[in-house]
């Protein structure tokens, strides 16, 4: 079970396999492990303490950044991301990305976006489809049809307190159609767009 990783060169966190979504494409689908981790499949969640002592283990200062992502969406367990990040921060002085599905104000009933602001440093989003209904067959999540226009919102509000923002799609698993209106809908956004 890792809770700390590495992969492709930079050092991530695996804060909880909880997840609104059951994404047709989710990498958890098709195996336990990412990167240098032996497991990411978690027996429960790690404390922050638990955390903390993970990343004492790492040369953390070899690391451009340091991420929250792993095999459930971060944001499940915001309140103690953002303790972790302040730590991360404090000791080694490094930016905070986090890799999310953007649905983080519907899993705490409240707008989370101002919680960020001088903590974290870059949010990536998983726009994922093109409209709701499209987004809703592929990515199954358990807010339903509304989960889509929460994302819109979220990307646009969490400008306003983090310094980058970026949206993705996984290009295999939608169409080329959608694709591009996925990048249309970034740049009216005014974020940056990537395919996965």
């Amino acid at each position: 079970m890792s809770i700390v990783y590495d992969y492709f060169g930079g050092l991530y966190i695996n804060l909880t396999n909880r997840c609104p979504n059951a994404c047709e494409f989710c990498i958890r689908n098709f195996t336990d492990s990412l990167g240098d981790a032996d497991s990411l499949v978690l027996k429960e969640d790690p404390t922050v303490e638990e955390v903390k002592a993970e990343l004492r283990q790492w040369d953390v200062n070899k690391y451009e950044e340091v991420v929250f992502c792993g095999y459930g969406e971060p944001t499940e367990r915001l309140k103690e991301l953002l303790e972790l990040a302040k730590f991360i921060k404090a000791t080694w002085g490094k930016p905070i990305r986090i890799n999310t599905n953007g649905l983080a104000d519907l899993i705490w009933g409240e707008e989370t976006c101002p919680w960020l602001e001088g903590i974290v440093d870059m949010v990536s989003v998983s726009m994922n489809e093109a409209d709701a209904e499209k987004y809703n067959n592929l990515c199954h999540p358990r807010f339903g049809l509304k989960s889509y226009e929460a994302i819109i919102k979220y990307i646009s509000d969490v400008k306003k307190y983090v310094p980058y923002v970026a949206t993705s799609v996984v290009g295999s698993a939608i169409s080329r159609e959608s694709l591009e209106a996925c990048r249309a809908k970034a740049a009216q956004l005014d974020v940056s767009f990537r395919v996965r």
